[in-house]
């Protein structure tokens, strides 16, 4: 499938993934910043924005989509994927380990879904709850997911309007394909691989995180051979919009390798 992307800026690859029911116009107010330092890729998720889907919807799938159309860049991108698009910046690197030159993991997990041996997840039952209520009400589901991403954070008011308004810009997400995406996230489990991530990694995490909590970062961070933890206070789901210069600082020390 051809996915779409949009690049910007000079230097060495980066490759932005966003996160579920969101597109790459999530990115437009850092993109300066980025885009200063490195060629830029923002890439739309299968099902998100203006990609079209894949069948069957896995995360296998949507990590083969994102490699195959970055084949043709000239060197090994940094990843840098939020959410969603975390898990499949890692799934890439298992899969082709050799076209991922960096990771930066972002509000990150290995597993969305509490287990008897997983605290650090929202429980089955909540993620359910988002999947009935696509059907029966779908923008209001989506409106109370973007809460649920600011919730505790600093200048959360603010920012919510602006997810709010990126939300829609580039057509509103079909109920099918945010039902499919929601399905292949509640099946992630990487745990047993991530040991397997040879590539340097830098995992950043809020501390006011309620959809992904920081102890899942952690354990993230410390259980990637090469992996460093970068944790926000203040943040919560979109650490590199309510705290921009503490992530590019952090993002820019594991870059220069500091």
């Amino acid at each position: 499938m051809s996915l779409h992307v949009e690049s910007t800026g000079h230097g060495p690859p980066l490759v932005l993934l966003h996160g579920w029911a969101m597109h790459s116009g999530l990115w437009m107010p850092v993109l300066p910043k980025l885009a200063s330092r490195f060629r830029v890729h923002l890439a739309d998720l299968p099902g998100h924005g203006h990609s079209a889907s894949i069948a069957p919807y896995t995360l296998a799938g949507i990590a083969s989509a994102v490699a195959a159309h970055c084949a043709w860049l000239p060197e090994p991108p940094t990843v840098l994927g939020w959410s969603l698009g975390g898990a499949v910046a890692l799934q890439w690197a298992l899969d082709q380990p050799g076209a991922v030159a960096k990771l930066i993991l972002v509000s990150t997990t290995p597993c969305f879904v509490a287990r008897d041996d997983w605290p650090h997840a929202m429980s089955a039952e909540t993620l359910r709850r988002f999947g009935d209520e696509l059907g029966a009400s779908y923008q209001s589901t989506l409106r109370r997911f973007m809460t649920l991403q600011l919730q505790g954070s600093d200048q959360a008011r603010e920012l919510l309007a602006g997810l709010r308004a990126q939300l829609g810009a580039r057509g509103m997400p079909t109920r099918q394909g945010l039902a499919d995406a929601l399905a292949a996230l509640t099946s992630i489990d990487l745990r047993p691989r991530v040991g397997a991530i040879r590539q340097p990694a830098l995992v950043v995490a809020g501390d006011r995180d309620t959809l992904v909590p920081a102890s899942a970062g952690a354990w993230l961070a410390a259980t990637l051979p090469a992996g460093r933890l970068a944790s926000i206070p203040g943040a919560a789901h979109v650490p590199f919009l309510s705290h921009p210069e503490t992530f590019f600082a952090a993002c820019e020390a594991f870059c220069d390798g500091r």
